[in-house]
């Protein structure tokens, strides 16, 4: 999304001025901290090799695979981001009987993320996002998925998972990619046992559920994400505009992704808050929002102002977006590329 010229200048001057003199210390606040991340699981393959010749059987490059690797994707990512922030983290998602959800189990316990609420069912199957690179550049991706809403059993014991995880949380994440863990029974739970227990809840939606979310903290859409739900363009910068879509959400705060043009907050106690992009270099936009949730989440956790908590997200989405495939990133990192 481009904004014009007039849109800035409308803007410019109402949006608070946000520094974090205390961020030392807030990160060090987060040690401990009890973080429960519900969502879509995903297994993230990375298969790398050498590109030297065109395919005689059609005109595609052939890959001369020399090494495969995977990572945590999805609602897993937010997890392992949270837990390199020190967070205690539990995670209630769903992985298939396959040896991609063992391999993703695997992966989330080495980064020190307590699997006790995952689902294993024969079901369906584990999301994997396979990703062919040469070069440092993806070729092409596959996926391999069911987003068919989870039923029966199955969604029986996510529920139980949820009840007990939510008992001893500090904050709750939501991770959603539509692939069918986050059904309206279990959504109603997450939100209504979060709202009993004053707990933050940061949503990180898809369109499925776009307007399943009221009583949230923190809904942080993109603008292609608000614009399809909304059914109309996005004007994040006028004013009365964006605060009707977030009394229209139902949200506390609504947190607007706006890709080169940074983060726009609106909530109900002050001014919007505008924050630039912090990229230097745009090399790899996977797992941007990930990171961003688990800052988000895990500040608001520690009692962090809301306002506070997205501008340490959007640094964090910044640092991300300049690496390959998804990842954590640490404190030091962030604290690095602050304002005065």
């Amino acid at each position: 999304m481009k904004l014009s010229k007039d849109d800035h200048r409308r803007f410019e001057g109402s949006g608070l001025q946000v520094r974090h003199p205390g961020a030392s210390r807030l990160f060090e606040s987060m040690r401990g901290r009890r973080l429960l991340v519900v969502g879509d699981l995903m297994l993230d393959r990375y298969i790398h090799g050498d590109v030297e010749r065109v395919s005689p059987e059609a005109p595609v490059p052939v890959l001369r695979v020399d090494e495969m690797e995977d990572r945590p994707g999805g609602a897993a990512n937010v997890a392992a981001n949270a837990a390199s922030l020190g967070a205690q983290v539990q995670v209630v998602g769903c992985v298939g009987a396959d040896t991609e959800g063992e391999a993703l189990r695997d992966l989330m316990r080495e980064r020190g993320v307590g699997v006790e609420g995952l689902v294993v069912t024969a079901s369906r199957v584990t999301t994997v996002k396979s990703r062919l690179v040469s070069r440092a550049q993806q070729l092409a991706r596959f996926d391999r998925e069911n987003d068919q809403p989870i039923e029966g059993r199955e969604s029986v014991r996510l529920q139980d998972c949820l009840e007990q995880a939510l008992s001893t949380a500090d904050g709750v994440a939501i991770a959603d990619y539509d692939k069918g863990v986050l059904t309206p029974p279990l959504l109603s739970r997450v939100l209504e046992r979060a709202g009993a227990r004053r707990i933050p809840v940061v949503v990180d939606p898809k369109r499925r559920n776009f307007f399943r979310y009221a009583g949230a903290t923190v809904f942080k859409p993109n603008v292609r994400e608000l614009s399809d739900a909304f059914g109309g363009e996005v004007l994040p910068f006028r004013r009365a505009w964006i605060e009707e879509a977030r009394r229209r959400l139902g949200v506390q705060y609504l947190l607007l992704t706006m890709g080169e043009e940074g983060m726009l907050m609106v909530g109900p106690d002050a001014d919007p808050v505008q924050l630039p992009a912090t990229a230097r270099a745009v090399y790899d936009v996977s797992g941007a929002g990930d990171t961003a949730t688990a800052v988000l989440a895990l500040s608001l956790a520690t009692g962090a102002p809301p306002q506070e908590a997205a501008l340490l997200a959007n640094v964090a989405a910044g640092i991300q977006v300049e690496r390959p495939g998804v990842s954590t990133v640490t404190p030091a990192e962030i604290l690095a590329l602050l304002p005065p």
